[in-house]
């Protein structure tokens, strides 16, 4: 059933597109303003964590790890490289920010990541020159 007669029904409303553009910039500034709240409202161990999660799958999928069938054809270790360089350089960085109970994980999924590395690359690297070590120490 309708609240509106059938002449009301029918009729439209035309807009001036200047007060549209306005209206959606306008919804576009409050969107951006909520954004920026919800970060704000975001604890900097979770952002940092969060980074560094993105970094370890990212790595993880480079060296030919991820959980679909043909994962391998997806390595590329120059990738992975800069990655776990990226990760490494991070965790090391944020770990006295971020406390030891968060930092600790991160740095076994670093160093499985490394491992990997090691053990799929065709031309080993030099001990302690493989990627992150510079900032971890050598991996073994």
């Amino acid at each position: 059933m309708s609240t509106t007669s059938g002449d009301h029904a029918s009729h439209s409303h035309s807009f001036d597109a200047d007060r549209v553009a306005e209206w959606d910039e306008r919804e576009a500034s409050a969107d951006s303003a909520g954004a920026a709240r919800d970060i704000a409202d975001v604890p900097a161990v979770e952002v940092l964590s969060t980074a560094c999660i993105h970094l370890m799958s990212a790595a993880a999928v480079k060296l030919g790890l991820g959980d679909e069938e043909g994962a391998e054809s997806f390595t590329d270790l120059d990738e992975a490289r800069k990655l776990i360089n990226a990760l490494a350089g991070l965790v090391t960085a944020a770990a006295p920010e971020i406390s030891d109970s968060h930092a600790r994980p991160i740095r076994d999924g670093l160093r499985t990541l490394q491992l990997r590395f090691r053990e799929i690359s065709l031309i080993p690297d030099p001990h302690g020159q493989g990627p992150g070590e510079k900032f971890t120490g050598p991996v073994s």
